[in-house]
């Protein structure tokens, strides 16, 4: 799953990156070492100018909420439970298929966090039981340095309590693709720990390399089986992870100390 990642970089340097062509500066959001379910964050997406003469897509940066609203709710209260969607799924899940068809966003993150729990507890996970509280927390992010490009999906959603020119009448929303978790090994690996990122949590977010980029947020392709491809897992051994302290489970924490690696893992995790 992926349920808080880090997104520092600036507008200008995604610009630069994914090859934007239009964004809005008075919507220039503060680096966020800790993005939590329901803020807002950064999303790229191909769509039509409001307005144009030529209606041509056009590649943009934007802010969006990160837990989707289905156009068709009546209200956004399940907005927090909405914040991943699964890639073997996406396409027949009433909430997220219309979105798979017309509205793919990527979401520019420098990397992604998670839990790492016992070998008993990830079992007790899997059957959908009561587990034991999480313990250390990782940070996974590309070998290389490179943005991590999240595959996502967004939606539009009209607040009908709310005047059509109301500036909060349409929530525009989003969620991350996730996929099974990579078994090979990565591709720089903690000196003690984790040596897959199997190893951490049996989810990750779908990650796609810049030569899915195009291919993913042309709006002209809608055919599901054609999608679907898209949803390959990249290469193995792209991803590092690390230790990083447990303040990050706290949302009100957020700073770039956040990112610090640490030497080892604040509390005993057996693998």
């Amino acid at each position: 799953m992926c349920g808080r990642y880090a997104a520092s970089r600036k507008p200008e340097d995604l610009v630069d990156v994914f090859g934007i062509e239009k964004w809005e500066p008075k919507e220039t959001l503060e680096p966020d070492w800790n993005v939590a379910p329901t803020k807002e964050v950064y999303a790229v997406l191909d769509r039509p100018l409001k307005d144009a003469a030529t209606p041509r897509p056009v590649r943009q940066l934007r802010v969006l909420k990160w837990g989707l609203v289905p156009s068709w709710a009546k209200n956004p209260e399940g907005a927090a439970r909405m914040i991943n969607a699964r890639a073997e799924t996406v396409h027949e899940k009433p909430a997220f298929r219309r979105a798979f068809t017309a509205r793919r966003c990527l979401l520019p993150a420098d990397g992604y966090y998670e839990w790492v729990t016992g070998a008993a507890e990830r079992e007790l996970e899997a059957e959908g039981r009561r587990k034991r509280p999480r313990k250390q927390p990782y940070f996974v992010t590309p070998a290389d340095g490179t943005v991590f490009a999240m595959a996502g999906v967004y939606e539009f959603w009209r607040d009908p309590t709310l005047p059509p020119d109301h500036p909060l009448a349409w929530w525009a929303t989003c969620s991350v693709i996730t996929t099974e978790a990579e078994r090979g090994p990565l591709g720089v690996a903690p000196a003690e720990g984790p040596r897959s990122l199997s190893d951490i949590h049996p989810r990750m977010p779908l990650m796609l390399t810049p030569d899915r980029w195009d291919a993913w947020l042309d709006p002209s392709r809608t055919d599901p089986d054609d999608l679907r491809a898209l949803l390959a897992p990249p290469p193995e051994g792209l991803m590092r992870a690390y230790p990083v302290s447990t303040a990050v489970s706290n949302v009100r924490n957020n700073g770039p100390e956040l990112l610090t690696e640490l030497e080892g893992p604040e509390e005993a995790t057996l693998f």
